[in-house]
């Protein structure tokens, strides 16, 4: 096989291994380019990531190559996803708006099942289901407090918990100035809500900077490999594929680190704890 033929066959294996890096690190489908959570289907995530990473290796020559390949395909999408497990500022908003419309239904003399029930349908549409599905039970003939405590279990969500205990205090021990309380309570997460963007706001600049240093970084290693070969030539050997292990796996730890300071860790659900 000629040169020319051969760095094109390169060029060729090295673009597809971007497209499908890329891909995946968008959360998309490799085929048709259809958009897909790759969390929904491990089995394809891990498919793309055996496919980059023998890509590499045959791109390359190198088995550390192969083995950054599958396993950079396979981690990357789930460090740099939006972090899971807490609330949304949308959804923050969400438990504020659903706390005022039980406010406002509880003070035209109705009781609070039937403020459950009345407001599940008109609630914010990040609420609407889950609290369609409370209203089910609740007129399925499930008690109030449990059917409360399976809506905060359902959501995992520290600011639903919050909300959920005053509900169930005022339905199992007769809370009084119920209105005043959820009155505070949407106060409260309002003030959370701007909280919270003004912190993400700040962390914006950061996940970005992060996102930069792994793109830039595979762009100049692949370029490297289309047109300084020769640069690359002493990681051929088993002290060079040593060193670029030892150099990759701090590269990953510094990636891990990073991702650690622009995603906090999920609030802790104390009802969960009560239950």
């Amino acid at each position: 096989m000629s040169g020319a033929l051969l760095e094109a066959l390169l060029g060729l294996l090295v673009g597809a291994g971007l497209v499908v890096t890329v891909g995946a690190l968008r959360g998309f489908e490799p085929h048709g380019l259809s958009r897909q959570p790759s969390r929904q289907r491990p089995w394809r995530r891990w498919g793309i990531a055996a496919l980059v990473g023998l890509l590499a290796g045959l791109v390359t020559g190198w088995p550390v190559a192969a083995l950054f390949g599958v396993v950079g395909v396979a981690w990357l999408p789930q460090l740099f996803g939006r972090p899971q497990g807490h609330a949304s500022a949308e959804r923050l908003e969400a438990v504020a708006t659903w706390t005022e419309m039980l406010r406002d239904t509880m003070a035209g003399a109705a009781g609070l099942n039937q403020a459950l029930i009345a407001t599940a349908p008109l609630a914010p549409t990040a609420l609407r289901a889950p609290l369609e599905t409370l209203a089910t039970r609740l007129e399925a003939g499930v008690p109030t407090g449990r059917a409360l405590r399976a809506l905060a279990s359902e959501l995992a969500d520290p600011a639903v918990d919050v909300v959920v205990a005053a509900l169930v205090l005022a339905t199992e021990q007769r809370a009084g100035r119920l209105g005043e309380l959820l009155s505070a309570l949407a106060e409260t997460t309002r003030r959370e809500v701007a909280m919270r963007l003004r912190v993400e706001a700040r962390r914006a600049s950061s996940f970005s900077s992060m996102r930069i240093v792994a793109g830039f970084s595979l762009a100049f290693a692949c370029g490297l490999l289309l047109f300084a070969r020769s640069f690359l030539a002493p990681y051929g050997s088993a002290l060079g594929q040593l060193a670029l292990l030892v150099v990759g796996a701090i590269f990953g730890l510094g990636l891990w680190l990073m991702a650690r300071l622009v995603r906090p860790p999920a609030g802790e659900r104390f009802l969960a704890r009560a239950e």
